[in-house]
């Protein structure tokens, strides 16, 4: 069974996220707290990270290199609501993989269950 982390500071957005996955017999983690989700991530625990970009006190850039210092294999996601400036993403992850996509918020339920499918696949 594939698991799947999810951090995003606006608790309704992940509690959301976490039962539709789950839903669809995905196993889920989730967190509102990035320095917490950090001090319980470990190297092959989850096959994904979904990491909202912007969070009080640690931005998801910040997290996602301190995750890639734990497990530099792990698949990244990002969750970005409203409009993505792809100029500060390019910026932020310029030394980085074209592996780490965005995630625009809201998404349908199918088309993120969809997408988690061929990612984790």
């Amino acid at each position: 069974m594939k698991r799947i982390l999810i951090i995003d500071d606006e608790e309704k957005s992940y509690l959301s996220l976490r039962t539709v996955l789950e839903n669809n017999g995905l196993t889920v983690d989730a967190s509102n707290n990035p320095h917490e989700a950090l001090k319980n991530f470990s190297t092959g625990l989850y096959d994904l990270v979904l990491v909202d970009i912007i969070m009080p006190e640690m931005n998801g850039f910040e997290l996602y290199r301190r995750l890639r210092i734990i497990d530099n294999k792990v698949k990244v996601f990002f969750l970005a609501s409203g409009r993505v400036n792809y100029a500060m993403v390019r910026k932020e992850l310029s030394s980085e993989s074209d592996s780490n996509y965005i995630i625009r918020k809201p998404i349908e339920n199918e088309d993120l269950i969809e997408l988690l499918n061929i990612i984790v696949n």
